[in-house]
């Protein structure tokens, strides 16, 4: 078994957790709202299968107010027809900042997502991307496992 990277290394780590509240001070400061960036960090965290990341983050979407039915459907946003058009700009966000190399796709994409959002919201949607990437491949290189919870969320014994 790995050692997990956030207990083996904890002065980056700590690093890393100095970064993230950064990302999410920016996040309000530029105005993106906590769900925005919640819908971000679920469409990243699926895209790379990070388990630990989704159920973390799919939590604290439905914390942020964003729907059980939005949440059902991120991996199918554009076929949805239920997302409002910030909430499908920063999905675009996600999927071109996790999806690498950008692609003419993409690159199309980024610019829309940007007109829709404004340069200080779309940069710090950008930034919401980079770190959850970071976290994901962090928490995937540790397999870092994902415990089981009742229907209230709660931690099962």
């Amino acid at each position: 078994m790995r050692p997990f990277l956030d207990k083996a290394a904890p002065e980056i780590w700590k690093v890393a957790g100095a970064f993230s509240e950064t990302v999410k001070r920016a996040v309000t400061e530029h105005g993106l709202t906590a769900e925005e960036a919640e819908l971000i960090k679920v469409r990243a965290s699926q895209m790379n299968g990070c388990s630990f990341c989704l159920d973390l983050h799919s939590r604290e979407a439905r914390q942020a107010g964003l729907t059980q039915q939005k949440l059902d459907l991120v991996a199918a946003w554009r076929d949805a027809g239920i997302f409002s058009e910030r909430e499908c700009a920063v999905l675009a966000i996600a999927e071109a900042a996790t999806r690498m190399p950008l692609s003419e796709d993409s690159r199309a994409d980024l610019a829309g997502a940007q007109s829709v959002l404004g340069d200080d919201a779309f940069a710090a949607a950008e930034w919401v991307a980079v770190a959850i990437n970071t976290f994901n491949r962090v928490s995937i290189l540790s397999e870092h496992p994902v415990r089981p919870r009742g229907a209230d969320g709660k931690l099962l014994r």
